[in-house]
């Protein structure tokens, strides 16, 4: 029996490892081929490590273990020219692209940066990194005129100011993460005529790398008490990547043919507390 998304091609940002490997592999288990893409190196504002190549290795490893075919590329999302010869690599090899799940992004950004630096290394990434993906491969999907899909990976804190804890890295996590929002309804309009659907979807702290880390945990532990409440309503502290690869499945399917549009929350009650 084929599945859900056998002779379809997936690009994802962020491929080497958490969310990004997880829907690499949860899309492949259903017939996907991939197009994987990591910087694969350290940022130096970046207060934890990033991945690596053998990160983006072990991605392609479990890819090809399903029998799936996988182009992984290591290039800057930040990187115009870098990402639109990343995704031409892949459509040449794979024959073409149907979903794009813009998933790269970081979080704290270490001590001793500068931050107005701060602020914007989190939006280049978080933000302008998004947009280059989605400018990389919506004028293929276009042409290819077989319609599509593409989700943004957002956040809880697109959705809501409680993250804002005076932390230049932090608001600029909460305005790159607010205007994905933007983005997400403007390319909605913009593709809708190509049969191309446009979601973005919004975890709660999800157990990867960029949440588990001694940099945020410090953070969190110095919140003040009369500060923001950081809790889930549901009774779990992260959730985990199979959580949000759920979502993110049936976003990019034909069971959500008609949903675009939407920020979808993966939040455990996050939002409604």
């Amino acid at each position: 029996m084929a599945g859900r998304f056998e002779g379809k091609v997936a690009l994802i940002t962020g491929a080497a490892r958490g969310q990004g490997r997880g829907h690499a592999v949860r899309l492949a288990q259903e017939g996907a081929d991939i197009i994987a893409v990591d910087i694969c190196r350290q940022i130096d504002a970046v207060a934890y490590p990033l991945a690596t190549s053998a990160d983006l290795a072990e991605t392609v490893s479990e890819v090809e273990a399903l029998d799936r075919r996988i182009v992984a590329v290591e290039a800057d999302v930040r990187d115009t020219k870098a990402m639109q010869a990343a995704v031409d690599e892949g459509i040449t090899a794979l024959g073409g692209v149907d979903i794009v799940l813009a998933n790269a992004g970081i979080g704290m950004i270490r001590d001793g940066v500068e931050p107005a630096t701060a602020f914007r290394e989190v939006l280049e990434i978080n933000l302008v990194g998004v947009w280059n993906t989605v400018h990389a491969a919506a004028p293929a999907m276009i042409e290819q005129g077989r319609g599509g899909s593409i989700v943004l990976t957002g956040s809880v804190m697109a959705l809501t100011g409680r993250g804002g804890i005076g932390n230049a890295g932090m608001e600029g996590y909460g305005a790159a993460k607010h205007a994905l929002v933007g983005l997400t309804r403007s390319w909605a309009n913009w593709l809708a005529p190509h049969h191309i659907r446009v979601n973005s979807v919004h975890p709660t702290g999800v157990n990867t790398p960029m949440i588990m880390n001694e940099a945020m945990q410090e953070v969190l532990a110095t919140m003040p008490a009369d500060g923001p409440d950081m809790s889930n309503l549901m009774d779990v502290q992260l959730v985990e990547v199979s959580d949000i690869s759920n979502a993110v499945a049936w976003l990019v399917s034909d069971e959500a043919r008609y949903v675009t549009g939407v920020a979808l929350p993966v939040d455990a009650g996050f939002l409604v507390k």
